[in-house]
Protein backbone atom coordinates (compact mmCIF):
# COMPACT_ATOMS: atom_id res chain seq x y z
CA UNK A 1 0.00 0.00 0.00
CA UNK A 2 0.87 3.67 -0.93
CA UNK A 3 2.88 5.23 2.06
CA UNK A 4 1.39 8.79 2.43
CA UNK A 5 3.58 11.54 4.70
CA UNK A 6 1.84 12.57 7.64
CA UNK A 7 2.44 16.53 6.00
CA UNK A 8 -0.26 15.06 2.98
CA UNK A 9 -2.61 13.36 5.99
CA UNK A 10 -2.26 16.44 8.12
CA UNK A 11 -4.78 18.49 5.12
CA UNK A 12 -7.69 15.69 5.65
CA UNK A 13 -10.16 14.93 8.44
CA UNK A 14 -11.46 11.72 9.00
CA UNK A 15 -15.13 11.25 9.12
CA UNK A 16 -16.45 8.01 10.55
CA UNK A 17 -20.28 7.06 11.40
CA UNK A 18 -20.81 3.72 13.27
CA UNK A 19 -23.57 1.11 12.46
CA UNK A 20 -23.25 -1.55 15.53
CA UNK A 21 -25.64 -4.73 15.68
CA UNK A 22 -26.46 -5.69 18.87
CA UNK A 23 -27.95 -9.76 19.64
CA UNK A 24 -30.05 -9.87 22.17
CA UNK A 25 -29.75 -12.31 24.50
CA UNK A 26 -33.75 -13.38 24.59
CA UNK A 27 -34.83 -17.35 24.94
CA UNK A 28 -36.48 -16.94 21.39
CA UNK A 29 -36.59 -15.28 18.38
CA UNK A 30 -37.82 -11.96 17.29
CA UNK A 31 -40.85 -13.29 15.54
CA UNK A 32 -41.45 -16.74 16.69
CA UNK A 33 -40.88 -18.95 19.08
CA UNK A 34 -37.81 -20.89 18.05
CA UNK A 35 -34.93 -20.73 20.56
CA UNK A 36 -32.38 -18.10 20.06
CA UNK A 37 -29.56 -19.66 21.40
CA UNK A 38 -26.26 -19.93 20.37
CA UNK A 39 -24.38 -23.20 19.39
CA UNK A 40 -26.77 -25.19 18.57
CA UNK A 41 -26.33 -27.62 15.26
CA UNK A 42 -26.68 -26.22 11.81
CA UNK A 43 -29.92 -25.88 11.04
CA UNK A 44 -31.94 -26.89 14.14
CA UNK A 45 -33.66 -23.50 15.88
CA UNK A 46 -35.47 -22.88 12.11
CA UNK A 47 -39.35 -23.21 11.59
CA UNK A 48 -41.73 -21.99 8.89
CA UNK A 49 -42.12 -18.53 10.50
CA UNK A 50 -38.89 -17.82 11.14
CA UNK A 51 -37.86 -18.84 7.41
CA UNK A 52 -40.87 -16.75 6.26
CA UNK A 53 -42.87 -19.26 4.48
CA UNK A 54 -45.68 -18.40 2.48
CA UNK A 55 -49.07 -18.18 5.40
CA UNK A 56 -47.05 -17.76 7.78
CA UNK A 57 -47.51 -14.75 10.68
CA UNK A 58 -45.01 -13.32 12.99
CA UNK A 59 -45.58 -12.08 16.49
CA UNK A 60 -43.47 -9.56 18.42
CA UNK A 61 -41.27 -10.83 21.02
CA UNK A 62 -42.65 -8.13 23.38
CA UNK A 63 -38.76 -8.68 25.82
CA UNK A 64 -37.24 -6.73 22.46
CA UNK A 65 -39.04 -4.41 22.99
CA UNK A 66 -37.99 -3.41 26.53
CA UNK A 67 -34.19 -4.45 25.83
CA UNK A 68 -34.35 -1.61 23.13
CA UNK A 69 -36.48 0.82 25.22
CA UNK A 70 -33.99 0.28 28.12
CA UNK A 71 -30.88 0.79 25.39
CA UNK A 72 -32.26 3.95 24.03
CA UNK A 73 -32.62 5.24 27.63
CA UNK A 74 -29.19 4.62 28.66
CA UNK A 75 -28.23 6.35 25.36
CA UNK A 76 -29.88 9.06 26.11
CA UNK A 77 -32.40 8.41 23.40
CA UNK A 78 -36.35 9.95 22.85
CA UNK A 79 -38.46 6.79 22.73
CA UNK A 80 -41.13 6.90 19.80
CA UNK A 81 -44.52 6.06 21.33
CA UNK A 82 -45.68 5.04 17.98
CA UNK A 83 -43.62 2.53 16.15
CA UNK A 84 -44.43 0.07 13.18
CA UNK A 85 -42.03 -2.16 11.38
CA UNK A 86 -40.76 -2.44 7.67
CA UNK A 87 -39.88 -4.60 5.49
CA UNK A 88 -36.51 -4.10 3.38
CA UNK A 89 -36.13 -6.08 0.35
CA UNK A 90 -32.44 -7.91 -0.76
CA UNK A 91 -31.81 -10.97 -1.79
CA UNK A 92 -28.98 -13.35 -0.01
CA UNK A 93 -29.05 -17.29 0.39
CA UNK A 94 -29.10 -16.58 3.85
CA UNK A 95 -32.43 -14.37 4.00
CA UNK A 96 -35.10 -16.64 3.28
CA UNK A 97 -37.96 -14.62 3.58
CA UNK A 98 -36.63 -12.17 0.50
CA UNK A 99 -36.69 -9.22 3.10
CA UNK A 100 -35.30 -7.77 6.29
CA UNK A 101 -38.00 -7.05 8.90
CA UNK A 102 -36.92 -3.66 10.14
CA UNK A 103 -37.99 -0.38 11.36
CA UNK A 104 -37.55 2.20 8.26
CA UNK A 105 -38.64 5.82 8.99
CA UNK A 106 -40.85 5.33 12.87
CA UNK A 107 -37.88 3.40 15.45
CA UNK A 108 -37.93 3.16 18.87
CA UNK A 109 -35.58 5.36 19.91
CA UNK A 110 -33.63 8.53 18.41
CA UNK A 111 -31.46 11.09 18.77
CA UNK A 112 -29.18 10.37 21.48
CA UNK A 113 -25.95 10.14 22.47
CA UNK A 114 -23.14 9.08 24.36
CA UNK A 115 -20.06 10.09 25.82
CA UNK A 116 -16.61 8.36 25.35
CA UNK A 117 -13.41 8.95 26.37
CA UNK A 118 -10.08 7.50 24.47
CA UNK A 119 -7.22 5.80 26.00
CA UNK A 120 -5.29 9.63 26.20
CA UNK A 121 -8.03 10.74 28.13
CA UNK A 122 -9.95 12.96 25.16
CA UNK A 123 -13.02 13.31 26.08
CA UNK A 124 -16.18 13.78 23.29
CA UNK A 125 -19.89 13.19 22.64
CA UNK A 126 -21.02 11.32 19.73
CA UNK A 127 -24.76 11.31 18.63
CA UNK A 128 -26.88 8.52 18.40
CA UNK A 129 -29.04 8.69 15.51
CA UNK A 130 -31.47 6.09 16.33
CA UNK A 131 -31.52 2.91 17.26
CA UNK A 132 -34.05 0.34 15.55
CA UNK A 133 -34.92 -3.17 16.21
CA UNK A 134 -35.05 -5.98 13.48
CA UNK A 135 -34.38 -9.41 12.54
CA UNK A 136 -30.95 -11.48 11.77
CA UNK A 137 -29.82 -13.04 8.48
CA UNK A 138 -28.74 -16.31 8.47
CA UNK A 139 -25.11 -17.17 7.90
CA UNK A 140 -23.05 -18.15 4.76
CA UNK A 141 -20.09 -20.53 5.10
CA UNK A 142 -18.13 -19.79 2.00
CA UNK A 143 -14.93 -22.24 3.44
CA UNK A 144 -16.65 -25.29 4.39
CA UNK A 145 -17.02 -27.30 0.84
CA UNK A 146 -14.47 -27.05 -2.14
CA UNK A 147 -17.76 -26.45 -4.28
CA UNK A 148 -20.81 -25.53 -2.77
CA UNK A 149 -21.71 -22.54 -0.45
CA UNK A 150 -23.76 -23.62 3.05
CA UNK A 151 -25.84 -22.17 4.62
CA UNK A 152 -27.31 -22.29 8.55
CA UNK A 153 -30.34 -20.32 9.05
CA UNK A 154 -30.59 -20.86 13.09
CA UNK A 155 -29.40 -17.10 13.62
CA UNK A 156 -32.21 -16.03 10.71
CA UNK A 157 -34.54 -14.47 13.00
CA UNK A 158 -32.44 -13.73 16.17
CA UNK A 159 -33.52 -10.13 17.66
CA UNK A 160 -31.24 -7.59 16.85
CA UNK A 161 -31.13 -3.61 17.81
CA UNK A 162 -29.17 -1.43 14.87
CA UNK A 163 -27.70 1.55 17.07
CA UNK A 164 -26.94 4.18 14.46
CA UNK A 165 -24.14 6.76 14.66
CA UNK A 166 -23.91 10.52 13.33
CA UNK A 167 -20.75 11.24 11.57
CA UNK A 168 -19.18 12.39 15.10
CA UNK A 169 -16.33 10.17 14.72
CA UNK A 170 -12.68 11.86 14.14
CA UNK A 171 -10.27 9.13 14.63
CA UNK A 172 -10.05 5.06 14.71
CA UNK A 173 -9.34 5.34 18.97
CA UNK A 174 -12.68 7.36 19.36
CA UNK A 175 -14.18 4.49 17.39
CA UNK A 176 -13.24 2.03 19.26
CA UNK A 177 -13.72 3.83 22.28
CA UNK A 178 -17.99 4.42 21.40
CA UNK A 179 -18.18 0.75 20.58
CA UNK A 180 -16.24 -0.36 23.58
CA UNK A 181 -19.26 2.14 25.66
CA UNK A 182 -21.71 0.46 23.49
CA UNK A 183 -20.43 -2.93 24.59
CA UNK A 184 -20.32 -2.11 28.51
CA UNK A 185 -23.72 -0.73 28.47
CA UNK A 186 -25.67 -3.85 26.74
CA UNK A 187 -24.13 -6.25 29.25
CA UNK A 188 -25.00 -3.89 32.49
CA UNK A 189 -28.15 -3.68 31.34
CA UNK A 190 -28.75 -7.52 30.42
CA UNK A 191 -29.91 -7.85 27.14
CA UNK A 192 -26.93 -8.56 25.35
CA UNK A 193 -23.49 -11.11 26.31
CA UNK A 194 -21.21 -8.43 24.31
CA UNK A 195 -19.36 -11.23 22.81
CA UNK A 196 -17.70 -10.20 19.84
CA UNK A 197 -16.13 -13.37 19.14
CA UNK A 198 -19.38 -14.95 18.49
CA UNK A 199 -21.42 -11.63 16.69
CA UNK A 200 -23.16 -10.84 19.61
CA UNK A 201 -21.90 -7.34 18.72
CA UNK A 202 -20.72 -6.55 14.73
CA UNK A 203 -20.16 -3.35 13.72
CA UNK A 204 -20.63 -1.73 9.75
CA UNK A 205 -17.76 1.59 9.76
CA UNK A 206 -19.18 4.23 7.36
CA UNK A 207 -15.87 5.71 6.12
CA UNK A 208 -15.30 9.07 4.42
CA UNK A 209 -12.82 11.99 4.79
CA UNK A 210 -12.79 15.63 3.40
CA UNK A 211 -10.41 18.37 3.61
CA UNK A 212 -9.82 19.93 6.89
CA UNK A 213 -12.16 23.33 7.15
CA UNK A 214 -14.50 21.54 4.65
CA UNK A 215 -18.60 21.45 5.58
CA UNK A 216 -19.19 19.05 2.94
CA UNK A 217 -18.68 15.47 3.50
CA UNK A 218 -16.56 12.96 1.06
CA UNK A 219 -17.84 9.89 -0.58
CA UNK A 220 -18.28 7.37 2.18
CA UNK A 221 -17.37 3.48 2.00
CA UNK A 222 -19.04 0.96 4.44
CA UNK A 223 -16.91 -1.51 5.90
CA UNK A 224 -18.95 -4.78 7.00
CA UNK A 225 -19.11 -6.90 9.77
CA UNK A 226 -16.29 -5.96 11.78
CA UNK A 227 -15.91 -7.93 15.30
CA UNK A 228 -13.40 -7.07 17.17
CA UNK A 229 -11.99 -3.19 18.42
CA UNK A 230 -8.98 -4.05 16.89
CA UNK A 231 -10.04 -4.56 13.47
CA UNK A 232 -12.57 -1.54 13.61
CA UNK A 233 -9.49 0.52 13.94
CA UNK A 234 -7.91 -0.95 11.51
CA UNK A 235 -10.07 -1.46 8.84
CA UNK A 236 -10.49 2.88 9.84
CA UNK A 237 -6.75 3.63 9.31
CA UNK A 238 -6.42 1.61 6.20
CA UNK A 239 -9.18 3.67 4.45
CA UNK A 240 -7.96 6.94 6.11
CA UNK A 241 -5.41 6.20 3.97
CA UNK A 242 -6.25 4.40 1.04
CA UNK A 243 -9.17 7.16 -0.14
CA UNK A 244 -6.60 10.34 1.30
CA UNK A 245 -4.39 8.68 -1.40
CA UNK A 246 -6.98 8.52 -4.35
CA UNK A 247 -8.00 11.98 -3.64
CA UNK A 248 -4.13 13.12 -3.84
CA UNK A 249 -3.58 11.60 -6.77
CA UNK A 250 -6.78 13.39 -8.40
CA UNK A 251 -9.05 10.59 -7.88
CA UNK A 252 -12.53 9.95 -7.23
CA UNK A 253 -13.69 7.70 -4.09
CA UNK A 254 -16.05 5.22 -4.90
CA UNK A 255 -19.65 4.56 -2.65
CA UNK A 256 -18.62 1.24 -2.26
CA UNK A 257 -19.85 -1.26 0.24
CA UNK A 258 -16.22 -3.17 1.51
CA UNK A 259 -15.63 -6.57 3.15
CA UNK A 260 -12.25 -6.36 5.57
CA UNK A 261 -9.24 -8.46 5.56
CA UNK A 262 -7.69 -9.08 9.01
CA UNK A 263 -4.43 -11.56 7.97
CA UNK A 264 -4.23 -8.62 5.73
CA UNK A 265 -5.28 -5.54 7.40
CA UNK A 266 -6.97 -4.60 3.82
CA UNK A 267 -10.40 -3.58 2.49
CA UNK A 268 -12.19 -4.45 -1.00
CA UNK A 269 -15.38 -4.22 -2.84
CA UNK A 270 -18.00 -6.36 -1.46
CA UNK A 271 -20.31 -4.50 -4.16
CA UNK A 272 -21.66 -0.62 -5.13
CA UNK A 273 -22.86 1.07 -1.88
CA UNK A 274 -26.96 0.48 -1.60
CA UNK A 275 -29.22 3.65 -1.13
CA UNK A 276 -32.00 3.57 1.07
CA UNK A 277 -34.56 3.49 -2.12
CA UNK A 278 -32.47 0.42 -3.41
CA UNK A 279 -34.00 -1.55 -0.52
CA UNK A 280 -37.40 -0.66 -1.81
CA UNK A 281 -39.27 -0.35 1.92
CA UNK A 282 -42.61 -0.52 2.55
CA UNK A 283 -44.61 -0.79 5.91
CA UNK A 284 -44.92 -4.94 7.00
CA UNK A 285 -48.42 -5.60 6.59
CA UNK A 286 -48.08 -8.56 8.75
CA UNK A 287 -47.55 -6.09 11.94
CA UNK A 288 -49.58 -4.56 13.91
CA UNK A 289 -48.14 -0.78 14.50
CA UNK A 290 -46.60 -0.94 18.38
CA UNK A 291 -47.93 2.33 20.67
CA UNK A 292 -45.99 2.55 24.31
CA UNK A 293 -47.13 4.76 27.17
CA UNK A 294 -45.31 6.65 29.77
CA UNK A 295 -46.53 4.25 32.48
CA UNK A 296 -45.02 1.38 30.55
CA UNK A 297 -41.63 3.83 29.94
CA UNK A 298 -41.36 4.30 33.74
CA UNK A 299 -41.23 0.98 34.86
CA UNK A 300 -38.87 -0.10 32.11
CA UNK A 301 -36.61 3.36 33.46
CA UNK A 302 -36.95 2.02 36.87
CA UNK A 303 -35.34 -1.41 36.40
CA UNK A 304 -31.81 0.07 34.85
CA UNK A 305 -29.01 -0.77 36.86
CA UNK A 306 -26.89 2.11 37.74
CA UNK A 307 -24.61 2.37 34.70
CA UNK A 308 -20.74 2.92 34.21
CA UNK A 309 -20.65 6.82 34.15
CA UNK A 310 -22.92 6.87 37.21
CA UNK A 311 -20.59 4.43 38.92
CA UNK A 312 -17.19 6.42 37.83
CA UNK A 313 -19.07 9.69 39.43
CA UNK A 314 -19.93 7.92 42.41
CA UNK A 315 -16.30 5.96 42.88
CA UNK A 316 -14.24 9.37 42.44
CA UNK A 317 -16.78 10.78 45.23
CA UNK A 318 -17.35 8.46 47.48
CA UNK A 319 -13.83 6.63 47.53
CA UNK A 320 -11.55 8.89 46.58
CA UNK A 321 -10.11 7.47 43.49
CA UNK A 322 -8.85 8.53 40.39
CA UNK A 323 -11.15 8.84 37.07
CA UNK A 324 -8.94 6.51 35.58
CA UNK A 325 -8.74 3.79 38.57
CA UNK A 326 -12.73 4.46 38.98
CA UNK A 327 -13.01 4.01 35.14
CA UNK A 328 -11.04 0.60 35.42
CA UNK A 329 -13.45 -1.00 37.96
CA UNK A 330 -16.54 0.40 36.35
CA UNK A 331 -15.71 -0.80 33.40
CA UNK A 332 -16.94 -4.17 33.72
CA UNK A 333 -19.80 -5.08 35.38
CA UNK A 334 -18.34 -8.26 37.72
CA UNK A 335 -15.46 -6.16 38.78
CA UNK A 336 -17.30 -3.63 39.61
CA UNK A 337 -19.28 -5.87 41.82
CA UNK A 338 -16.36 -7.66 43.67
CA UNK A 339 -14.86 -4.00 43.92
CA UNK A 340 -17.78 -2.65 45.59
CA UNK A 341 -18.15 -5.86 48.19
CA UNK A 342 -14.71 -5.65 48.82
CA UNK A 343 -15.53 -2.08 49.57
CA UNK A 344 -17.92 -3.22 52.89
CA UNK A 345 -15.00 -4.88 54.57
CA UNK A 346 -11.69 -2.41 53.37
CA UNK A 347 -11.21 1.15 53.35
CA UNK A 348 -7.98 0.77 51.29
CA UNK A 349 -9.61 1.57 48.42
CA UNK A 350 -6.80 2.30 46.56
CA UNK A 351 -4.76 -1.17 47.26
CA UNK A 352 -8.43 -2.81 46.37
CA UNK A 353 -8.07 -1.56 43.07
CA UNK A 354 -4.46 -1.99 42.28
CA UNK A 355 -4.71 -6.00 43.56
CA UNK A 356 -7.87 -6.50 41.38
CA UNK A 357 -6.38 -4.19 38.26
CA UNK A 358 -3.30 -6.38 39.02
CA UNK A 359 -2.83 -9.98 40.64
CA UNK A 360 -6.60 -10.84 40.45
CA UNK A 361 -7.30 -9.89 36.95
CA UNK A 362 -3.95 -11.28 35.61
CA UNK A 363 -4.38 -14.45 37.30
CA UNK A 364 -8.21 -14.73 35.60
CA UNK A 365 -6.40 -14.08 31.77
CA UNK A 366 -4.14 -16.58 32.61
CA UNK A 367 -6.72 -18.91 33.38
CA UNK A 368 -9.65 -18.13 31.20
CA UNK A 369 -11.59 -17.41 34.12
CA UNK A 370 -14.35 -14.62 35.21
CA UNK A 371 -14.11 -12.65 38.35
CA UNK A 372 -17.65 -13.61 39.34
CA UNK A 373 -16.17 -17.04 39.54
CA UNK A 374 -13.48 -16.01 41.10
CA UNK A 375 -11.90 -18.13 44.15
CA UNK A 376 -11.08 -15.36 46.12
CA UNK A 377 -13.53 -13.51 47.56
CA UNK A 378 -13.35 -10.12 48.05
CA UNK A 379 -13.79 -10.73 51.80
CA UNK A 380 -10.70 -12.81 51.58
CA UNK A 381 -8.79 -10.74 49.67
CA UNK A 382 -9.40 -7.61 52.36
CA UNK A 383 -8.10 -9.72 54.76
CA UNK A 384 -4.82 -10.24 52.94
CA UNK A 385 -4.46 -6.23 52.25
CA UNK A 386 -4.85 -5.78 56.07
CA UNK A 387 -1.95 -8.33 56.70
CA UNK A 388 0.05 -5.92 54.55
CA UNK A 389 -0.79 -2.88 55.77
CA UNK A 390 -0.01 -4.09 59.43
CA UNK A 391 3.30 -5.02 58.53
CA UNK A 392 2.80 -8.63 58.81
CA UNK A 393 3.84 -9.36 55.23
CA UNK A 394 5.40 -7.17 52.65
CA UNK A 395 4.12 -6.75 49.37
CA UNK A 396 6.20 -9.33 47.50
CA UNK A 397 5.66 -12.13 49.34
CA UNK A 398 1.64 -11.16 49.76
CA UNK A 399 1.41 -11.78 45.71
CA UNK A 400 3.95 -14.13 44.98
CA UNK A 401 3.38 -16.46 47.71
CA UNK A 402 0.42 -16.07 50.01
CA UNK A 403 -2.46 -15.19 46.91
CA UNK A 404 -1.33 -18.24 44.85
CA UNK A 405 -1.74 -20.61 48.05
CA UNK A 406 -5.30 -19.04 48.68
CA UNK A 407 -6.34 -19.18 45.18
CA UNK A 408 -5.69 -23.22 44.93
CA UNK A 409 -7.14 -22.77 49.21
CA UNK A 410 -9.63 -20.35 48.71
CA UNK A 411 -11.58 -21.61 52.56
CA UNK A 412 -8.60 -21.27 54.09
CA UNK A 413 -8.17 -17.92 56.19
CA UNK A 414 -5.09 -15.29 54.70
CA UNK A 415 -3.70 -15.34 58.15
CA UNK A 416 -4.02 -19.36 58.93
CA UNK A 417 -2.26 -19.09 55.18
CA UNK A 418 0.78 -17.32 55.52
CA UNK A 419 1.48 -19.20 59.04
CA UNK A 420 1.29 -21.68 57.27
CA UNK A 421 3.69 -20.34 54.35
CA UNK A 422 6.52 -19.43 57.42
CA UNK A 423 6.15 -15.93 55.73
CA UNK A 424 4.84 -13.67 58.70
CA UNK A 425 7.18 -10.94 59.28
CA UNK A 426 9.59 -11.05 62.19
CA UNK A 427 9.57 -7.95 64.17
CA UNK A 428 11.71 -8.84 66.56
CA UNK A 429 14.49 -5.74 66.07
CA UNK A 430 17.78 -7.94 67.29
CA UNK A 431 17.23 -10.52 64.65
CA UNK A 432 17.15 -7.83 62.28
CA UNK A 433 20.02 -5.72 63.29
CA UNK A 434 22.24 -8.68 63.20
CA UNK A 435 21.06 -9.83 59.51
CA UNK A 436 21.98 -5.91 58.37
CA UNK A 437 25.24 -5.76 60.51
CA UNK A 438 26.22 -9.19 58.56
CA UNK A 439 25.38 -7.90 54.84
CA UNK A 440 26.97 -4.61 55.73
CA UNK A 441 29.88 -6.32 56.84
CA UNK A 442 30.15 -8.18 53.74
CA UNK A 443 30.63 -5.38 51.48
CA UNK A 444 33.06 -2.48 53.23
CA UNK A 445 33.74 -1.21 49.71
CA UNK A 446 29.95 -0.40 49.03
CA UNK A 447 29.45 1.08 52.39
CA UNK A 448 32.36 3.34 52.16
CA UNK A 449 30.87 3.97 48.35
CA UNK A 450 27.50 5.15 50.06
CA UNK A 451 29.13 7.40 52.96
CA UNK A 452 31.23 8.91 49.68
CA UNK A 453 27.29 10.17 48.27
CA UNK A 454 26.86 7.15 46.04
CA UNK A 455 23.48 6.46 47.87
CA UNK A 456 22.25 4.02 44.92
CA UNK A 457 23.96 1.19 46.14
CA UNK A 458 21.47 1.15 49.47
CA UNK A 459 19.24 -1.32 46.89
CA UNK A 460 22.11 -3.44 46.87
CA UNK A 461 22.23 -3.57 50.41
CA UNK A 462 18.41 -3.99 50.73
CA UNK A 463 18.71 -6.81 48.05
CA UNK A 464 20.59 -9.10 50.60
CA UNK A 465 18.77 -8.39 53.24
CA UNK A 466 15.41 -9.52 52.19
CA UNK A 467 17.00 -12.62 51.20
CA UNK A 468 18.33 -13.43 54.05
CA UNK A 469 15.52 -12.76 56.24
CA UNK A 470 13.29 -14.82 53.44
CA UNK A 471 11.11 -11.55 52.82
CA UNK A 472 10.17 -12.22 56.79
CA UNK A 473 10.74 -8.63 57.46
CA UNK A 474 9.32 -5.27 56.93
CA UNK A 475 10.91 -3.40 54.02
CA UNK A 476 10.13 0.11 55.15
CA UNK A 477 11.25 -0.53 58.98
CA UNK A 478 14.62 -2.53 57.38
CA UNK A 479 15.44 0.34 55.21
CA UNK A 480 15.24 2.96 57.81
CA UNK A 481 17.58 0.44 60.19
CA UNK A 482 19.91 0.16 57.09
CA UNK A 483 20.44 4.11 56.51
CA UNK A 484 20.73 4.66 59.89
CA UNK A 485 23.60 2.25 60.45
CA UNK A 486 24.94 3.76 57.57
CA UNK A 487 25.00 6.84 58.33
CA UNK A 488 26.44 6.13 62.06
CA UNK A 489 29.30 3.24 60.65
CA UNK A 490 32.90 4.84 60.70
Amino acid sequence: MTVIPDSIKDKYELVVGLEVHVQLSTASKIFSTDSAGFGAGPNENISPISLGLPGTLPRLNKKVVEYAIKLGLATNCGINMHNHFDRKHYFYADLPKGFQTTQDSEPICKEGYLDIQTANQAKSRIRIHRIHMEDDAGKSMHDQDDSDSLIDLNRAGVPLLEVVSEPDIRSAAEAAAYLNEIRKLVKYLDICDGNMEEGSIRCDANISVRLKGAKEYGNRCEVKNLNSMRNLQRAIEHEFVRQVGILEAGGHVEQNTLNFDAETGTTSPLRRKEMANDYRYFPEPDLQPLVLNEEYINEIAASIPELPAQKINRYTAEFGLSEYDADSIASDKDTAAYFETFATYNTNFKSGVNWINGAVRSWLNDNGKSIADFSVKPAALSDLITLIDNGSINNSVAAQKVFPEMIANPELPAMYTAKALGVLIDTSSDELSSIIDEVLGSYPDKVKEYQNGKKGVLGLFMGDIMKKSKGKINPQVANKLVVEKLENRS
